[in-house]
């Protein structure tokens, strides 16, 4: 790529990165905490809302449609801003998502019949070292429960892209926008039994501007902006030349959680995400030829980031996957 695009990718990045900050800031405002499946529902209420009478339906089934805003929004999202509710850190949440990578290569091969290359399948590997050092580091200074509603969240990620990948969109932000209306009615109808109409209530009357600034956040910076940029990058480059900057989005975000919230993980913890980006990495940098599928059409999913991802045809550009190709994916984080 050239030095403008290599630049772009490194601000998408960053968006992404610090979208996990901002949803721990949205969601912790003021000593309060709002709750999480309701926070969910508003951002997705701003990521649909208005675009959708803008933006025309992709032209894919109805299923697909509520299949990926069921598992790559409001599962995904739902999950992850659960687990950070209960008490996972912005920067680790940020680097365990990252295992959508190797559990999509996984059901892809199980659901899709694409075979992963041996180098894949080494990646895969290393990240589930990764992840178990990480439980073993968390374990020592907190309950394991958010690291497993985190991983849940990722394999809901995974589900979606998988999905998607079935469905080839062929407009990425129609799916998103489209996909994300599945999200808010659900999550909010869900919030007002777990959290009680009370307690919801109160929470959209005492909205704290914090928490209004990081929904704002998330649904145009994280999705709509960097969505916006990060598909129209794969459409004018090959994936592969593209996807390995979405490596930078843990780092951003742990880099952001220490300056910003005073995380730091333990040693054991940053020992096992350096190794879970490892898989990533071997997973993520495998060549044309690893990448292609050996029995059906087309290679497998490439890496997403803190909310939404891409893949290759054979001719290096985006098929269809995650989020907008043209504009966003609500994500979505990210």
């Amino acid at each position: 790529m050239n030095p403008r695009d290599s630049l772009l990718a490194v601000v998408v990045a960053v968006l992404w990165g610090l979208n996990f900050v901002a949803i721990d800031i949205g969601l912790h405002a003021g000593g309060q905490n709002f709750p999480p499946l309701l926070f969910v529902a508003m951002r997705f209420v701003l990521v649909v809302v208005p675009w959708i009478f803008f933006v025309r339906k992709p032209d894919v089934s109805w299923k697909a449609i509520i299949g990926v805003g069921l598992f790559m929004s409001a599962g995904q999202f739902g999950l992850l801003y659960l687990a950070m509710a209960l008490g996972m850190p912005a920067g680790l949440a940020s680097l365990v998502l990252q295992a959508q990578v190797l559990l999509t290569v996984l059901l892809a091969a199980v659901f899709l019949g694409e075979r992963p290359s041996r180098r894949q399948l080494a990646g895969v590997g290393l990240g589930v070292a990764g992840l178990a050092l990480v439980a073993v580091g968390r374990s020592a200074v907190a309950p394991l429960l958010p690291l497993v509603i985190v991983l849940a969240a990722a394999v809901s990620w995974a589900a979606g892209n998988v999905i998607a990948r079935k469905a080839k969109a062929a407009s990425g932000l129609g799916l998103v926008v489209w996909s994300g209306a599945v999200v808010p009615f659900p999550l909010a109808a869900l919030s007002v039994l777990v959290d009680g109409p009370g307690t919801v209530w109160q929470s959209l009357a005492d909205l704290q501007v914090p928490t209004i600034l990081s929904a704002l956040y998330t649904a145009v910076f994280a999705s709509l902006v960097g969505y916006g940029i990060w598909n129209r990058l794969l459409a004018s480059h090959p994936s592969s030349a593209v996807v390995p900057f979405t490596l930078l989005v843990p780092v951003v975000g742990m880099s952001a959680a220490w300056l910003v919230l005073a995380e730091v993980p333990s040693p054991t913890e940053l020992a096992g995400g350096l190794l879970l980006l490892g898989g990533v990495a071997t997973a993520v940098l495998t060549g044309a030829g690893g990448r292609r599928q050996r029995r059906g059409s087309g290679p497998l999913p490439d890496l997403g980031a803190g909310l939404g991802e891409g893949e290759a045809d054979d001719d290096g550009r985006l098929a269809a996957l995650d989020v907008p190709r043209a504009g966003a994916r609500e994500a979505d984080v990210r």
